[in-house]
């Protein structure tokens, strides 16, 4: 487990230290099962944040656009824990990587897989208004700030999945087969619009610019700028 040296992270892993040693204690089953299942903490340097940059940009972006989102609102330690754990399950169900080459296979790998074994379902929520001061009910007030969060997070985040560097390297064409992501607007919180590409469409230059992808409501045909493909790969 990599993290940085806050004081609750050392704290926790000193506990799971104590808990080491008790459990080295029961039955020769648990310890066959934590010498199996064992884990060690990685503390990057003190006073380095900079070393665990790809993580550190991912909170710094959620708490940012979290804060925007709450503003002003005053809130219950009840609903801002709901709300907390909603915003977790949004960023937890983002698309990683495709979980198989099958072209029939439209599921996509996602932190949920690795923490919990499956992707996150959630029912679709009662669209309420942005207007907050429109939400006479706590509960849709909670559910407007989420819906507000996935709106300005899923945008970044599909923007970070295309990244427009400056024209001077070649760039490989988006190929049939491929899971991608498709750009949307007015989707519901968790729910990604995942596409195979089943044909594409060059323009005069030879270069790829529409391409038509198969998604679980049938076939659509998007420009590459509203795709996202998966696994995102460093072409530097």
């Amino acid at each position: 487990m990599y993290c940085d040296n806050a004081t609750n992270f050392v704290g926790a892993e000193r506990k799971l230290r104590e808990l080491r040693v008790a459990f080295l204690a029961q039955k020769e089953e648990i310890l066959q099962y934590a010498a199996d299942k064992g884990f060690i903490f990685a503390f990057i340097s003190p006073r380095a944040p900079h070393f665990g940059g790809l993580w550190i940009a991912a909170v710094n972006s959620a708490k940012h656009l979290l804060m925007r989102a709450v503003g002003n609102e005053l809130l219950t330690a009840e609903e801002t824990a709901t709300l907390l754990v909603e915003v977790e399950a949004v960023l937890n169900s983002r698309p990683l990587a495709p979980l198989s080459n099958d072209p029939n296979d439209a599921e996509a790998l996602t932190p949920a897989h690795l923490l919990i074994g499956c992707p996150l379902r959630v029912l679709s929520a009662e669209k309420v208004p942005v207007n907050l001061s429109r939400c006479l009910e706590r509960w849709q007030l909670v559910c407007s700030l989420k819906q507000q969060f996935w709106r300005a997070w899923s945008k970044s985040y599909l923007l970070e999945l295309q990244q427009c560097n400056k024209w001077v390297h070649l760039q490989p064409n988006v190929q049939p087969v491929q899971l991608v992501v498709v750009h949307e607007d007015n989707v519901p919180p968790q729910h990604w619009v995942l596409g195979r590409v089943t044909a594409t469409i060059p323009g005069t230059d030879g270069k790829i610019r529409v391409a038509d992808n198969a998604t679980r409501s049938g076939e659509v045909r998007r420009p590459i700028h509203k795709l996202a493909v998966l696994p995102v790969e460093n072409k530097n």
